[in-house]
C-alpha cells in the first residue's frame, strides 16, 4: 500500500505551503462572480467581481497562478462546464480550506441558484496523475467532475452519482516557507509560465508555417517556364504535321517514326500505345494545344502560389510578432478535436474565434470565392487602402462581441502586410458590399476598427 501512495503522489507540482497561502488569501473574498474553463485543463474563478485566478489542472503538472481575465480559446459545453457555471458562477464563498493536509483547495460554496440554504463543495485535487476538479454535494455525492475516472484506472472511481471517496492518509515530510506577498508570488508564477509557454508555442508554431512556406517555394520552383512550355507546344506540333505527312510509313505496332523533318534533319517520333494509326497525329495536336494553354495560363498559377506564400509569409511575421499564447493560438490554431472545427475551405483559410467561423481570402480569386459563399448578415472586413485579404464572419446576429470584432481585424492586417504600422480595417454586413472587377468592392454602412500591427488593438 506503501507503494501506491508514493505512486500516486510522486508527480505532484503544487506544494502543500503554496495551497495553504492560496486557501487563505481565497478566504478574503465573500462570493465568486463568474467561474469557467479557458482552456482544456485551465478553470478561472473570479472572486468578487475583479480579483481572477487560474487553476491548471493539468496531469503531473497542476499549478495555481493569477492574471488579468482571459478570454477562452474555444467555448466549452460539456456537462461539467454547464455546472460549473450555474453552481459557482454569483455564488456566495463560505470558505476555501486545505483538508488533511491534502495537495487539494475545497471551496464550501452557496449556489446562487439555491432556494434553501443549500450547500455545495468544489475539489480541487492536485495530485499528480489523478489531478482533478470535481463538483460535490452536502452527501460527499459527485455531481460532475473535469475528469471522469473509471475502477481500472483508480481505487477512486469519479463519476457523477459516486460518493467520492477521500484520499488516503499519506505520511510526508515536506518542507515549510512563508509566502510574504501570495498574490506577488502567484502574479510571478504566471509571468514565468506566460514567457516559458510563449516560447515553446511560438517555436512549435513558427516550424508549422515555415513548412508551408517551404511547400509553396517548391511548387514554384518546380513550375515550367512559359518559353519552354512554348518551345514544347512548338515541338508536338511539328511532331504532329510530320506523323501527318509520314501516315504510310507507319505499320501496326511500331514503337517510333524515324523520318526527317521539314528542314531535313534525321529525326525519331515515340508514337502513342494503343492508338490507331490515324489518331496518332491527333494525339500530338492535343499535347500541343495543352502546352500552349499552359504557357498563356502559368502566370495565373505563378501568381496564386505567390500569393498563398506571401500569406504563409505574413503569418510567419505575425507570430514572431505576438506577444501572448492567445494571439499565437489564433494565428495558427491546433488541431481541433471536434468534427465541427475540422472542416477546412477549398478556398482560402478557415479559423474560429470564440466559435464563431472566420474565412480568410489568401489571394483575390479566393477573395472572390469568398464574398460569393457569404450570406447578408455575414460580416465582411478589409484593410483600407491597401490590397489583401478579405475576412468574412459567419452569423446570423445583430451584434458581434468586440473581442470577435477586434481579433478578426487583427487577422485582416496580419494576413494583408508584414510591415508594421497603423492600420483600419473597415467593416459592413455582406449584403452592403458590392463586388466590382476582380475582387474590387464598395461598401457602405460600415464601422472601422484600428489595429496598430505589433499585437495592440485600438478601438475607435
Amino acid at each position: 500500500m506503501v507503494e501506491f501512495h508514493n505512486y500516486y503522489y510522486k508527480k505532484i507540482s503544487m506544494k502543500l505551503y503554496e495551497l495553504q497561502a492560496i486557501a487563505k488569501r481565497l478566504n478574503d473574498f465573500t462570493f465568486i462572480s463568474r467561474a469557467r474553463r479557458i482552456e482544456d485543463n485551465t478553470i478561472e474563478i473570479t472572486f468578487d467581481k475583479h480579483s481572477s485566478y487560474f487553476f491548471n489542472m493539468t496531469r503531473g503538472h497542476s499549478f495555481v497562478y493569477k492574471a488579468p481575465s482571459q478570454r477562452p480559446l474555444q467555448g466549452y459545453n460539456a456537462p461539467f462546464d454547464t455546472l460549473l457555471h450555474s453552481l459557482l458562477s454569483g455564488s456566495k464563498l463560505l470558505s476555501v480550506d486545505v483538508p488533511n493536509g491534502d495537495r487539494i483547495l475545497r471551496f464550501t460554496i452557496a449556489p446562487k441558484s439555491s432556494y434553501k440554504d443549500k450547500i455545495i463543495y468544489f475539489q480541487l485535487e492536485f495530485t499528480g496523475k489523478n489531478t482533478n476538479a470535481i463538483l460535490i454535494d452536502d452527501n460527499e455525492v459527485i455531481i460532475e467532475a473535469l475528469r471522469h475516472i473509471d475502477a481500472d484506472s483508480s481505487f477512486r472511481v469519479i463519476r457523477p452519482g459516486i460518493e467520492l471517496l477521500a484520499i488516503p492518509p499519506f505520511e510526508r515530510t515536506e518542507e515549510h516557507k512563508e509566502i510574504e506577498d501570495i498574490d506577488a508570488y502567484l502574479e510571478q508564477k504566471f509571468t514565468n509560465i506566460q514567457a516559458k509557454k510563449l516560447l515553446e508555442m511560438k517555436k512549435q508554431k513558427l516550424s508549422t508555417v515555415a513548412k508551408k512556406i517551404k511547400k509553396f517555394e517548391q511548387l514554384l520552383n518546380k513550375l515550367p517556364n512559359k518559353e519552354n512550355l512554348e518551345a514544347q507546344a512548338k515541338e508536338y506540333k511539328n511532331s504532329a504535321n510530320l506523323i501527318l505527312a509520314n501516315l504510310y510509313q507507319i505499320k501496326p505496332y511500331d514503337t517510333k517514326l524515324k523520318t526527317y523533318d521539314f528542314e531535313g534533319n534525321a529525326v525519331t517520333i515515340p508514337l502513342p500505345k494503343d492508338t490507331k494509326i490515324n489518331r496518332m497525329s491527333e494525339y500530338y495536336f492535343n499535347l500541343s494545344k495543352r502546352a500552349k494553354a499552359k504557357a498563356k495560363s502559368i502566370h495565373i498559377e505563378e501568381e496564386n502560389l505567390r500569393s498563398k506564400k506571401s500569406f504563409y509569409v505574413n503569418i510567419y511575421y505575425a507570430l514572431e510578432q505576438a506577444n501572448t499564447p492567445y494571439e499565437l493560438e489564433l494565428l495558427v490554431p491546433k488541431r481541433a478535436k471536434s468534427l465541427r472545427k475540422k472542416e477546412k475551405l477549398r478556398e482560402g483559410e478557415l479559423f474560429w474565434i470564440e466559435d464563431y467561423k472566420v474565412m480568410v481570402g489568401r489571394n483575390s480569386n479566393e477573395n472572390q470565392k469568398l464574398l460569393s459563399m457569404a450570406k447578408g448578415n455575414d460580416i465582411w472586413m478589409h484593410t483600407r487602402e491597401i490590397p489583401g485579404s478579405h475576412v468574412i464572419i459567419r452569423t446570423d446576429k445583430q451584434n458581434l462581441p468586440d473581442s470577435v470584432i477586434e481579433a478578426a481585424a487583427k487577422l485582416c492586417v496580419d494576413f494583408s502586410t508584414d510591415q508594421p504600422g497603423n492600420y483600419l480595417v473597415d467593416y459592413t454586413k455582406r449584403k452592403f458590399v458590392k463586388l466590382q472587377e476582380g475582387s474590387n468592392v464598395e461598401y457602405d454602412k460600415y464601422q472601422t476598427v484600428a489595429i496598430l500591427k505589433e499585437g495592440i488593438e485600438i478601438r475607435l
